[in-house]
């Protein structure tokens, strides 16, 4: 059994209908959780459809609300999908057969702009930088659509559209809910590669993604957490020398507006340093 968890904060009723409509359209997916974090989601009229009503405390604590609630029908995985994302025809099929290959945990889509006049690459995978950031791979390139491949290996996935496996979010414990918003799934990746787990893009799975359409418009919020949580992320997956490069990057970044934003995630990164760093330890040992 395949089950579909919506996270949805303050999309639009026609946003989220595109998204579940999508969805409940695909051939082998049993059932669809939609966890509302803002109060305000009014789903689609479906037998197939739940909805959990949670607060609202991040990105990662609704998906894993879903996911906890999904397992009432003990699914052999989870799609994992923003409320700004539809998925096209023949979506799921490869995405499924992907995580049939051994020790691989999670199988992402490729990620289209929807509002690009010519079809455009938001995601075929995850990787990070040199200096901790996450980086969507082949951001904004034409997809030609070309070549044979179909699958693709990659180093970490994103939380935007992702099949994950229910021994995965087992082994893993599902995303590390005090990052909010921003790199949990950074984070996630990380971990789960040191427990032995592989990631794929299935290329011949496609889905169209509006981008950043239900995160809000609070920028100063958006710039703090992006930077806080590049940093605790580093501290706890990085090499010394990515670390030493991540925080020369904050310090960098005082120089330029908004100074106080990149102060304050600058000092709440550090902070959390001792706890990100003890938890890496603990991470090995296990």
């Amino acid at each position: 059994m395949i089950v579909a968890v919506v996270v949805t904060y303050s999309a639009t009723a026609d946003l989220l209908d595109r998204c579940l409509r999508a969805l409940l359209a695909t051939p082998d997916l049993d059932r669809v959780v939609v966890v509302d974090t803002g109060g305000t989601a009014r789903p689609l009229d479906d037998d197939r459809i739940d909805v959990l009503h949670t607060a609202n405390h991040g990105y990662g604590a609704a998906a894993n609300a879903g996911f906890a609630f999904a397992r009432r029908y003990s699914p052999s995985a989870c799609f994992l999908v923003n409320d700004d994302v539809v998925v096209r025809d023949g979506w799921l099929a490869p995405l499924v057969a992907a995580l049939d290959a051994p020790a691989v945990g999670a199988v992402q889509p490729k990620l289209l702009y929807a509002d690009r006049p010519s079809p455009t690459v938001n995601s075929l995978g995850v990787v990070v930088g040199p200096d901790g950031a996450g980086i969507d791979i082949a951001v904004g390139a034409a997809d030609t659509d070309g070549g044979a491949a179909t699958e693709r290996e990659i180093d970490g996935f994103t939380g935007g559209a992702v099949l994950l496996s229910r021994a995965f979010l087992d082994a893993t414990g599902g995303f590390d809910e005090r990052y909010f918003l921003y790199y949990e799934d950074v984070d996630l990746s990380a971990r789960g590669r040191r427990l032995g787990w592989r990631y794929r893009c299935a290329l011949t799975s496609v889905v169209d993604h509006v981008g950043s359409a239900s995160t809000g418009a609070d920028r100063a919020r958006t710039r703090y957490l992006q930077e806080r949580n590049r940093l605790w992320c580093t501290f706890r997956n990085g090499d010394p020398a990515t670390i030493g490069r991540a925080v020369w990057l904050s310090v960098r970044r005082l120089r330029h507006q908004p100074r106080r934003v990149h102060a304050k995630a600058l000092a709440a990164g550090l902070a959390g340093a001792p706890g990100r760093l003890s938890e890496r330890i603990s991470d090995r040992r296990a």
